[in-house]
Order: structure tokens, then C-alpha cells, then sequence
């Protein structure tokens, strides 16, 4: 079991009051779409005594999850891993003087004064191709078509686009492009007209002008995306040390859940949590795992998170965690003392679990199943988990941005006495207002597919008028 300094939960009874398929009203949700939260009264809502707030069970999470241990990765395998490691760059990058543009390497004496009506004539005296060695010298009258990446011969001051040319066709008028060197090897030869003068180092990228060698190229705990994976490849890292992508695996309960694309028996519906919240932690920045759904049998759900153990970072179950007879993630992990089953001052999603389990004391987060529930509740506590466990728990973005909002609605929202209230929303940016979507039972999927924000009511705020300014979490 977690150690924590909030109040206990002696009775760990009355479930949030949500139906499901055979919970009589209760938020262990394995029905993911049925019932509302205020489906009974509650003897323990409100501000009673035994209830944890949102704050304390957020905290007795984080407080238990470690980061992972750093490994060395791949780079393209590391995307999304947080850097452990100062990185230096061993080389200068560029690590040559080398042509920004495609055309000719020159001495710029050689091209003083130069105009299309008396243009400079040089000596073309090769190719300088990109990755080229063995770079022919630039000597007065001379020059050398170089491309775009290729070291600057030595010699040379400046490269003239080609547009300033007229390509060495001896043509009069400014020059488009080059002639490719397998249709037209003449061109590394003869002579170019040059049109215009060049001053010194024109059009030429410097040695070290990205970064010189020595100087810090990512900091530990930079996250890598695709820019700053570009980077490692250009100064020559093919592997890097990073805490790993947590593995979240992620498993419904529920005897009446059927996967999508199976048809419908009768009293049965689609597991649509295991999808969401698998898609969810994806997004958070883990990999995955989702496991059909598991029958409401104690023994069962004991197998199936045991063979999930080799192979997670964190478990996270939905559903059978309130007070039902068929609740059988509260069942199955009550037993070893392992998991904590709680109440939370919330709506929705006020029945929790939390622990540590296995041999390797695995996180895992037991959610309510519905649809709302399970989401908001991995929103709150679920995702922070993640960022925790890749190192990014005192980042900013360790949970999702909230912001300050208008209420744009047109009757005022009610909410329960001592209860941290969620409601579904859009904000709009641009006004800086938000509106609630659908109403407030946690089996609303559909109001929640067009919800873009959180509205959070506190605990001690029964009604919020239209116009009043409110915490919005924003989901996008």
C-alpha cells in the first residue's frame, strides 16, 4: 500500500453515485455509459470527514513514483525520452567553411567592378561538389562551380550565385540554374561570364557558425524532439542516454464489454475506455499497452495484471473500484493490502485506487469506469504520473496548462457542496471565455469528444453565474 499523510478512508465505501451495467448506481463503471453521478444520495459527500481532496491524492501519487532509470537508446528511438546527460559538441558545425548557394568560387579582386555590360571573365577550373575532397586551388582569373554544402576551395574569398552568371554557356543574360554534371561535363570547364562583384566571405557559411566544438549542445532534461534529434545526428551522437518512455499498460473490467468491431450481445456494450485511455497515455508521451477487456472475476483480473507486471511501468485499470458486488478491481487488490481504495472530494471520478504492486512495486491507478470518470481522472492523476516517471514531474507541462476563463452559458452551473467540480467545455482563446458541453453525467462520451477544456468549480462554490472568471484545464 501507499504511504500517505492524508486522511484515511476507513470505510472506502459509497461509490460516486454513476451506474453501470449491475452497480446499482455506482461509479465502478463497467458499463462506461450508463447511470449519472448523483444517481443516489451519497452520506458521505459534501465535506465529511474520509473523503481525500484531488491535492492530497495527487501528492501521495507523485510522492511514490520514482523517475525510471536512464538507458542508452537509439536516436530515433529515444523521441520523446528526456535527456539525462549534458551533451557537448565534440566538432564545430559546420565543421568547414563551405557554399551557401550553388555557383562559382571566386576571388573577389577578380570580380571587382563587374556588370552584365562588362562582365568579369575567369577560367572555370572544375567541380567543388558537396562531400568533395581533393578541392582544386583558386588562383587569379580562375574559378570553380562549387554547390550548395561543399567546402569552400582554398584560394577562394566568395561564391557568386549562378544567377549572376551566365553558367558558362557564354549566352548573354543571367543564367537560371546549372547544367547537371552527368548531361553536361563541359561545365566544370571553359569559362563564366560574372555579372556582378562579390565582397569577401559572400554567400559563404563559416566553420563552427551553428556551434563550435566544446559548447553545450542539449541540456539534461531536454525532451527530444525531432529538431533536437537532428542535432545529436549532425554532431555525430547515434546513441543517447535518456529515462526511457514509461510502458503504461492499460486494462478494462467489465463482463458486458465487447471490442469494437464484435457485435452486441445482449446487455452488452463496447469497451471504449481501454481505447481512450491508451490513446491518452500515447499522449502524455508513454507507450502503450491495451488489454482486452477482463470478466468481473476476482481471479481473473489477479492473473491478467501479473502477466501484464514484466512489461509495465505503470497499470492503469477502469472500472470495478466502487461498491458493487461484481467490483472485482477492488476485490482482487484489496486483499494484499497493496492497493488503497478511496474516496475523493470530486465529481466525477470520486472513487480511486492507488499502489504499489508486484515484486518491482509497480505503480498502479485504479479508475472509476465511466466514460468521464476514467478520463478526467487520468487527466488529474494518471498523466502527472507519467511525466513523473520520465523525470518531467517539476515541469510546467507535468500537468495540463489551466488557465482563467469567463463562464459563457446561458443558466448558471450548479454544483455539489464539498466537491471539486470537472464539467466539459470549449474555450475560446481569442475571448477568453468557456462554455460547458453536454450536461454533468460521467457517462456522456459524446459531450466529452467535443470538449477542448476542463471547468473546474471548487469545492466550496455551489452555483457559478454566467460571467463569472473560472479555472479552466485545457485538453488540446
Amino acid at each position: 500500500m501507499s504511504s500517505s499523510t492524508a486522511p484515511s478512508d476507513p470505510g472506502h465505501g459509497h461509490g460516486d453515485g454513476q451506474g453501470h451495467a449491475h452497480d446499482s448506481g455506482h461509479d465502478s463503471g463497467h458499463g462506461q455509459g450508463h447511470g449519472t453521478e448523483d444517481a443516489r444520495a451519497d452520506a458521505c459527500s459534501g465535506p465529511a470527514k474520509g473523503l481525500w481532496s484531488v491535492d492530497e491524492h495527487l501528492s501521495d501519487v507523485l510522492a511514490a513514483v520514482a523517475p525510471l532509470e536512464p538507458i542508452e537508446l537509439q536516436l530515433l528511438d529515444a523521441q520523446g525520452c528526456v535527456l539525462v546527460e549534458d551533451v557537448t559538441v565534440p566538432v564545430a558545425l559546420p565543421p568547414f567553411d563551405n557554399s551557401s548557394m550553388d555557383g562559382y568560387a571566386v576571388r573577389v579582386a577578380d570580380v571587382a567592378g563587374a556588370s552584365e555590360e562588362f562582365p568579369a571573365v575567369l577560367t572555370v577550373i572544375g567541380d567543388v561538389a558537396a562531400g568533395a575532397g581533393g578541392l582544386p586551388e583558386v588562383g587569379p582569373g580562375q574559378a570553380a562551380r562549387i554547390m550548395t554544402g561543399a567546402p569552400l576551395p582554398p584560394g577562394a574569398e566568395a561564391v557568386v550565385p549562378v544567377e549572376w552568371t551566365d553558367g558558362g554557356t557564354g549566352e548573354e543574360g543571367a543564367a537560371g540554374t546549372m547544367r547537371p554534371a552527368s548531361a553536361a561535363p563541359e561545365g566544370a570547364e571553359g569559362e563564366v561570364r560574372v555579372h556582378r562583384p562579390a565582397e569577401a566571405r559572400a554567400h559563404v557559411r563559416a566553420r563552427g557558425s551553428d556551434v563550435t566544438a566544446g559548447e553545450l549542445a542539449l541540456a539534461a532534461g531536454t525532451v527530444l524532439g525531432p529538431p533536437q534529434i537532428g542535432l545529436l545526428a549532425a554532431i555525430g551522437r547515434g546513441t543517447v542516454r535518456v529515462r526511457p518512455r514509461p510502458r503504461v499498460v492499460v486494462i478494462s473490467t467489465g463482463s458486458e464489454l465487447t471490442q469494437p468491431g464484435e457485435p452486441l450481445g445482449e446487455g452488452q456494450i463496447y469497451d471504449s475506455n481501454s481505447f481512450a485511455l491508451a490513446a491518452a497515455a500515447r499522449d502524455a508521451g508513454a507507450l502503450a499497452y491495451r488489454v482486452g477487456a477482463v470478466a468481473d472475476d476476482a481471479e481473473s483480473l489477479r492473473s491478467a495484471i501479473e502477466d501484464q507486471l514484466i512489461r509495465a511501468d505503470l497499470i492503469v485499470t477502469t472500472g470495478g473500484v466502487s461498491v458493487g458486488a461484481y467490483d472485482v478491481v477492488k476485490e482482487a487488490l484489496t486483499a494484499d493490502g497493496e492497493v488503497d481504495f478511496r474516496k475523493l472530494a470530486m465529481q466525477p471520478g470520486k472513487p480511486q485506487g492507488f499502489g504499489m504492486i508486484g515484486p518491482d512495486h509497480t505503480p498502479l491507478l485504479a479508475l472509476p469506469g465511466n466514460p468521464v470518470s476514467s478520463y478526467v481522472s487520468f487527466e488529474l492523476f494518471v498523466r502527472p504520473a507519467i511525466r513523473a516517471l520520465m523525470g518531467l514531474a517539476d515541469r510546467p507541462d507535468a500537468q495540463r496548462p489551466e488557465v482563467r476563463a469567463v463562464l459563457k452559458a446561458d443558466r448558471a452551473l450548479s454544483s455539489p457542496a464539498g466537491r471539486r467540480q470537472f464539467l466539459r467545455g470549449r474555450y475560446d482563446a481569442v475571448s477568453g471565455t468557456v462554455a460547458p458541453v453536454g450536461g454533468a453525467g460521467s457517462h456522456l462520451i459524446a459531450a466529452l469528444a467535443h470538449a477542448d477544456a476542463l471547468l473546474v468549480v471548487p469545492e466550496e462554490v455551489t452555483a457559478v453565474e454566467p460571467g463569472t472568471e473560472l479555472s479552466v484545464l485545457l485538453l488540446g
